[in-house]
Order: C-alpha cells, then structure tokens, then sequence
C-alpha cells in the first residue's frame, strides 16, 4: 500500500496485511488485553485511594498505540504518551512496574519519584512523556535527526491527540521534520474529543489533510483495527528507514472513558459512546482471529485467561512494592553523566528472523542486535 497525502474528507479504511504470523497476531492480542487489564486494575486501585492524584487511561484506543508500537525494530525509539500504555507493554515495560508507578512504589518505572502516568523507560528506548503534549513531537523529532546525522536506519516514534494540533510546537516539529525529511512516524489519535472540545469545534481542516503542506504522506486508518494500524505504521516506519522522511498517521478512535478518572463525560451523547462500543478493538480482533485467521474459541479464551492470571500476579507484587524512602527524592533529577537510550524488546516475529539470519550469517549488523533478553513475564533481563 503506498502512502498518499489525505484529503480532509478521508474516511478510515480497512487495510489487510501479510506480514504478521500466527503468533504475531497472538501477541498483538496478548498486549491489547494486557493494557485493558491493567489500567482496569489501576482504576480499581484509583478508586480505593491508593493512587494518589487522578488516573489517566486509554480505553478503547489499545489498538492505535500496540498496533504501531509493534512495527518498530529494537533500535528505533518512541516517545509515549498517557493513553499509550499498550506501547510501553510492547517494549518490555510489565503491569506490576507500571501500577507500582501509579501508586508512587519503588518498583514503579520512575523509582518512586512521581506517582502518575509521567513515565519512560530509558533502558527501553522510551523517553519520559511531559503534560505538554506536542512537546513530545518536538522530542521525537530530535532524535530523528540525530539518526539522519548519524546515518543510522532508526525510527523516531510518537502520539498525541487531535487537540495537540492547535498548539504552535506541533507545527514546529512538523515543519521541521518535513523541511528536513526526518525518519520520524507522528501517530495522531484522533479520539473523537480534546478533553470536552468535539473535533468538529477543533479544526477547520482535518489534521491529517495538513501533512500535504508540511511536505510529507498523511494517512487516515481505522484506528479500532489493530491490524490495519500495524500495517500503515510498517510502511510508514521503513520509508522513514530508508531515507523517505516522515509520515502523519491519523487513527480513528474513540476514548470511551473521561479525560481522566475525575471526568463524568457528561459532554459526550449516549449514542455516540454506544455507536463505538460496537467496535470495541478488542472484541473486534478477537472476532477475526476466529471467524477469519484460523484461531478456536479455546485459543482466544486462553490467551484471555493468561493474561487475567498474569496482570492478577503483576498487581499484587506492585502493592507488595515498598514506599520509597524520601530521602532519595532529589536523586536522579540531574544526570550527571550522558548514557544512550537503550534497546527496547521488538516482538514482531521480522525481527526475530532478522537475529536468526545474522547469526546464520555471521553479521553482527543485524538491526536488532542487542536486544533484551526477557524473562518469563517480558521483564528486561
């Protein structure tokens, strides 16, 4: 499928792929689960007051950010945001580090130091997200043009929403990535709502329409379709790999909870959230996985179960996961030595076929070289 610049009136298409395995699909799924499951659990905890804050997460949008996430090589590198959690997933972030995270443990990603959603594992090649949402895009964009410098076929990755468009530093890092043809895949969610601003009050002009002005492919998909999402961000990431420049995926979706944990929604009409609770990505893929792709009812329900029982296990050792002594606060806040990002885990079966024809080979080139090794539950070993 070649990229083209959209039109605004771009509708959502259904986009076919042959470059993912059984097993693929199994993953795709597992992680999908995977983030419903936790943030369901977060809330739980949210709600018992053991998270202090709000919560933040991204039902009805798990497949835009694993489907993308899943095309990515364990060199490339994302910037994720707070609706993205099936991204980290992925990348070998597990739920007991992410809910520790939430409840301000030691075992959370950030050590205990900021009990939220503000989180990025360097070791994974994922840098720490800020409020500022389009911030992130600037981020990204950074690194892609350390790649392009450097010479090196890597991919810069990052989200934000339909209401990041309004602000002045997405513009600024979409001209600059056009201008410079950076390997950069921005993935726009547009969900339908910028907090309680519906899209048709945000923009005159559908955001992926303006791609064409900053000199680069736009591309709208069904963003409740995990496998269509994979497939545009695979083209998208390879052009950007061999020297094509950036791409703006824009993903239809919908956030079926609130802002956060403290908004009701009571802005969005009933028919709408019943419109897309039809097409839940979840139930969606389980549907094909059975009706199209070959996978028994058993199959799926295992998967289901694996995963209820592992994210059961997660939660506990999270609660299990001791405060952090205050007096370590201040650590960290400074680097005070420079250390590269790390390789994040890249599951997608290509990779994996990449490491096995290096070392057939002999090539110690391979694009997936130094990745992680895992453990039983995908933690970094």
């Amino acid at each position: 499928m070649k990229l083209e610049a959209a039109s605004p009136s771009s509708s959502p298409e259904r986009v076919g792929t042959d470059a993912l395995t059984r097993d693929d699909r199994a993953l795709l799924l597992r992680y999908m689960l995977m983030q419903r499951l936790s943030e369901e659990r977060g809330l739980s905890l949210y709600k018992q007051g053991k998270v202090p804050g709000s919560f933040y997460d991204g039902c009805g949008q798990e497949a835009v950010c694993v489907g993308s996430a899943f095309a990515l090589g364990p060199r490339d590198r994302m910037c994720i945001l707070h609706r993205d959690l099936g991204a980290h997933f992925v990348r070998g972030v597990t739920p007991d580090r992410y809910l520790a995270n939430y409840m301000g443990r030691i075992g959370g990603v950030t050590g205990g130091r900021d009990g939220n959603m503000h989180f990025g594992d360097r070791e994974l090649g994922c840098v720490g997200m800020v409020s500022m949402l389009p911030d992130m895009a600037q981020v990204a964009t950074g690194m892609a043009l350390a790649f392009k410098m450097r010479r090196e076929p890597r991919v810069a990755m990052t989200f934000f929403g339909e209401g990041s468009t309004a602000n002045g530093q997405w513009h600024e890092a979409m001209n600059f990535a056009g201008i410079h043809r950076l390997p950069v895949v921005f993935v726009l969610e547009n969900n339908q709502f910028a907090y309680s601003t519906p899209t048709e009050l945000e923009f005159a002009v559908d955001p992926v329409g303006r791609a064409k002005g900053y000199g680069f492919p736009g591309v709208s998909v069904d963003g409740n379709d995990v496998e269509a999402v994979f497939e545009v961000a695979r083209i998208a990431s390879d052009r950007a790999r061999d020297g094509g420049g950036p791409t703006l995926i824009e993903c239809h979706t919908m956030r079926m909870h609130g802002h956060g944990a403290h908004d009701d929604m009571s802005y969005v009409p009933e028919v709408l959230l019943d419109q897309w609770s039809q097409r839940d990505p979840i139930d969606l893929f389980e549907k094909r996985l059975i009706g199209e792709l070959g996978f028994s009812s058993d199959e799926v329900e295992g998967i289901r179960t694996s995963v209820e029982e592992y994210v059961d296990e997660c939660a506990e050792a999270a609660l299990d996961s001791p405060m952090p002594d205050p007096s370590i606060a201040s650590e960290g806040v400074f680097a005070d030595r420079w250390e590269s990002l790390g390789d994040g885990q890249a599951p997608w079966s290509r990779w994996s076929q990449a490491d096995e024809g290096a070392a057939a080979s002999g090539n110690g080139h391979s694009p997936s070289n130094g990745r992680h090794a895992t453990t039983e539950h995908g933690r970094a070993a």
